[in-house]
């Protein structure tokens, strides 16, 4: 098993009165593809937001390592949900994979001929070639995903947080992504936040199921029975040739 890069423990979490989580334990470990799944409202986003440090747990304490040793934080990369994303801004497409880059240097700091170098490479990685100078107003919503994941990586940080990123994304660069992710699984942790089961199950490798509680599955075994309780109906996982045919073991507690 690989070192652990962040651990949460006996986590709540809520808004006012409504509780969100409910003693959620979770540990990622270094090259993990973490897979976040459950139903609108179950508390995805605010697990993201606490492992992010953008919200603070009622109670409960969240940690993070680096080879092993505890540290103060892990640099994370965040490619949040498309419509939280301003279209209108003036920004250009260099500009803003630029921006994964600030945490490493001084305020008032240039960006270095390195940095650029990277943002250069990110671009052409993300099949964006020509686009660097074009404002993120004129691309469309998949071409600004890409745009956004390459803001994620170009840090290169411990781990990459992905929020629905097929949204707006054709199936053509949907296979090209997973690709792309599996590579970089292979240097760091991913943690991939989605509503697409099927998807999730063929490219992540171990999974939590979020619905107030939190259930992690040290595989990609999937319990029909809680898919269809949380879900609100049935849910058949159907494949075709090599596709995996995966069953998510029963949950053992009192939902």
């Amino acid at each position: 098993m690989n070192n652990p890069i962040l651990k949460l423990t006996d986590i709540n979490a809520g808004y006012e009165e409504t509780k969100a989580l409910t003693n959620v334990n979770l540990t990622v470990y270094d090259k993990d593809f973490l897979g976040v799944i459950g139903p609108n409202g179950g508390g995805k986003t605010t697990l993201i937001k606490i492992i992010l440090g953008l919200k603070k747990p009622i109670s409960g304490n969240i940690e993070y390592f680096k080879n092993g040793k505890k540290t103060d934080r892990i640099e994370m990369g965040y490619l949040p949900q498309y419509n939280k994303i301003d279209k209108k801004f003036p920004i250009s497409v260099e500009n803003v994979i630029l921006s994964g880059l600030s945490r490493q240097k001084k305020l008032l700091q240039r960006f270095t001929d390195e940095q650029h170098e990277k943002v250069k490479n990110t671009i052409e990685q993300m099949g964006l070639n020509d686009m660097g100078k074009r404002p993120i107003g004129e691309l469309s919503g998949g071409e600004l995903q890409r745009v956004l994941l390459g803001r994620a990586i170009v840090s290169e940080p411990d781990v990459v947080i992905l929020d629905e990123p097929s949204t707006y994304i054709d199936k053509q660069f949907e296979v090209k992504l997973y690709e792309l992710l599996g590579k970089i699984n292979k240097r760091r942790a991913i943690i991939l936040v989605s509503h697409d089961i099927g998807t999730v199950l063929q490219n992540v490798k171990t999974i939590a199921c979020v619905n107030g509680k939190l259930h992690y599955h040290p595989d990609t075994e999937l319990p029909s029975n809680w898919l269809e309780k949380h879900f609100g109906c049935p849910i058949d996982l159907i494949g075709h040739g090599d596709l995996p045919h995966r069953i998510l073991k029963t949950h053992h507690d009192d939902e």
